[in-house]
């Protein structure tokens, strides 16, 4: 049978603190430490890495915002820029009823007028046939608009069409609804 020497002294001393034999009851707590801190470090990657992926999902949908927001904000700017441009601004003052105006005439600090003055253009009536007119004045309009090229309607006007009254005309007159007719009546 081993048996160990016994120590005296000094050396009997350190051997008291540590000894011999490594104890399973010391070894257990560093065990449950170590588990703990890589199961806790698992977590706290888990825990990132999912909110790493909820911010990159948010961006994505921000970003498809973005640039779908972007896309009508273009296209909105297309639709001003085209609604702005001189000839667009002319035909639609044009299709409103209003004209060039003539020569202007400046009015100088000292109140001399440079410059002679002169009336607007008169509108022709190709101009006049195509103007457009808001809902509420349609309803007062006659019931045979002319065409874009200024000619009259046809002669023989169908079983739905409108006649005006032509006494609503008339300075003073009130305007009345007009009466509908049919051929040969």
């Amino acid at each position: 049978m081993s048996r160990k020497p016994r120590l005296k002294g000094r050396a009997a001393r350190l051997a008291r603190l540590f000894p011999a034999r490594p104890r399973q009851a010391a070894r257990t707590p560093f065990v449950l430490l170590v588990v703990l801190l890589l199961g806790g470090g698992l977590i706290g990657l888990l825990v990132l890495n999912s909110a790493l992926s909820e911010g990159s999902f948010k961006m994505d949908d921000l970003q498809s915002d973005t640039k779908s927001l972007t896309d009508e904000e273009q296209a909105l700017q297309r639709d001003i820029d085209s609604y702005s441009a001189p000839d667009a601004l002319q035909r639609r003052a044009r299709e409103l009823g209003m004209v060039p105006g003539g020569d202007p005439a400046f009015l100088d600090p000292n109140g001399t007028v440079k410059g002679v003055p002169s009336a607007a253009a008169p509108r022709s009536p190709a101009d006049t046939a195509a103007v457009v007119r808001p809902p509420e004045a349609i309803a007062t309009l006659p019931a045979f608009p002319s065409t874009a090229a200024g000619t009259a309607p046809a002669a023989s006007p169908t079983a739905d069409a409108v006649v005006p009254d032509p006494a609503a005309d008339a300075p003073g007159a009130t305007p009345t609804a007009a009466t509908p007719t049919t051929p040969g009546r």
